[in-house]
């Protein structure tokens, strides 16, 4: 009989280990989901120790310092075009050797034009008394492309650009016709053009 109570006493305890486990897995599974949703978890709260130690540090020096891992920026960047630059041999020691390339990459960004003629195909029905035109392609509604329409939201609602300095940034381009009178409804409404 004592035997068995040992037994079933160890069994017991083993499997209070088992759910204790199972429920702190189960705490950690719901806070890194919440996590993942952008809440926050439960906190750790760790059980007060008996006393405290006769030097209290800093904030600062109780955190310990994590190392800092920097990644290369020039793996992330699209080279769009390559250059070979040459020294001028005629400036060169005569014992000279070439010992490969120094690598620098420059980011530059250029803004074009990119103004489309669409030839819409137009039909005459007099049978039906009707004329029939091809649409435009969905995005190209007005005078203005999809591509200039988002510049001009963001540069309104980021950039905190108003009718007057849009214009004045997109004068500077030739042969490019932007009315103030364009840009305001777009503004004040920038789902409707």
């Amino acid at each position: 009989m004592r035997q068995t109570v040992e037994i079933l006493l160890n069994l017991i305890e083993q499997l209070q280990l088992k759910v204790k486990d199972l429920e702190s897995e189960n705490q950690r599974l719901k806070d890194e989901n919440n996590r993942l949703k952008g809440e926050q978890g439960k906190p750790d709260i760790k059980a007060n120790s008996k006393g405290f130690k006769s030097q209290h540090s800093s904030e600062k020096e109780r955190k310990t310092p994590k190392k800092h891992k920097k990644g290369s920026k020039n793996a992330t960047i699209k080279i769009d075009q390559e250059e070979i630059l040459e020294y001028p041999t005629d400036q060169l020691p005569a014992d000279a050797e070439f010992k490969g390339y120094e690598q620098v990459i420059i980011q530059d960004i250029s803004l074009a034009t990119d103004n489309i003629l669409f030839r819409k195909q137009k039909y005459y029905s007099p049978s039906v008394g009707k004329t029939y035109v091809a649409e435009l392609p969905l995005g190209y509604e007005g005078e203005f492309g999809p591509g200039i329409k988002a510049l001009i939201i963001s540069l309104y609602a980021r950039g905190q650009y108003d009718p007057r300095q849009t214009t004045r940034i997109f004068s500077r381009f030739r042969y490019f016709h932007l009315s103030r009178l364009f840009i305001q409804p777009v503004n004040q409404k920038p789902l409707r053009f």
